[in-house]
């Protein structure tokens, strides 16, 4: 069985409301499944943020769930249908997983059959580890391993170099480039407004606005939306 797995670069896109661009591909994504697990330990406000999320969901007719009020969170994600990680400081989030002993839970639920969806933050956690986030490290997590859903890193909210700028720091993907300095997993640099769709051993980049796709010893990539990017960077194994 191979995972289901839907990867999105950001929430909210310019001039729309919350995941308002991605109404239709959560819709279709989930398809039968009613209930959702949701993970909102990116943010500080985890009331607010899973209230936010539920009215969300329920205009799409899904009942959704927060893992921060569940009396056992490892049981809660046995008996859901579906998993939503959101986005906020992946630092955070990933900390939290970890210490509440949630990581390997998911990983089971999703291999499972479960399907997955994260944004943002919760997209960056899908990958083996966290180091092409662009947050900030508030806190420490014990390490920068993550869930490894997916082969490859995934790093959200990709901006290009603006020529015009006279900003002299480093552009996004001089820091992917330094990853791979070090590091020989791939990483899907995805812009705003793009998503993955993950099934049956395929990796669908959608979305309008296209992504960068970077490996070690490799110039990059451009990748447009419909295209199916796992020989570039792998695809889950079926299990």
């Amino acid at each position: 069985m191979h995972p289901r797995i839907l990867l999105i670069s950001n929430s909210t896109v310019y001039g729309c409301g919350y995941l308002d661009h991605v109404e239709d591909e959560i819709r279709n994504f989930l398809g039968s499944a009613k209930n959702v697990l949701f993970f909102p330990f990116a943010l500080f406000d985890r009331d607010d943020y899973a209230a936010k999320a539920s009215a969300r969901f329920a205009t799409m007719g899904y009942a959704l769930h927060s893992a921060h009020v569940a009396d056992n969170p490892q049981k809660a994600i046995q008996q859901t249908d579906a998993i939503f990680i959101g986005g906020g400081n992946t630092f955070r989030l990933l900390k939290a997983l970890q210490d509440l002993e949630l990581l390997e839970p998911i990983r089971r639920k999703v291999k499972s059959g479960a399907p997955y969806i994260g944004s943002s933050a919760g997209s960056n956690v899908a990958g083996p580890t966290i180091k092409t986030t662009k947050d900030m490290p508030i806190v420490q997590p014990r390490s920068f391993d993550s869930l490894g859903l997916v082969p490859f890193q995934i790093s959200p909210h990709f901006q290009d170099a603006d020529p015009s700028s006279k900003h002299m720091g480093e552009t996004q993907e001089e820091r992917i480039l330094q990853f791979l300095e070090e590091n020989q997993t791939p990483v899907v640099g995805m812009r705003e407004g793009a998503w993955l769709w993950i099934e049956n051993g395929a990796v669908i980049l959608k979305g309008n606005t296209g992504a960068r796709i970077f490996r070690r010893g490799e110039a990059p990539v451009e990748a447009k939306s419909g295209t199916d990017i796992a020989p570039l960077v792998g695809a889950p194994d079926a299990t």
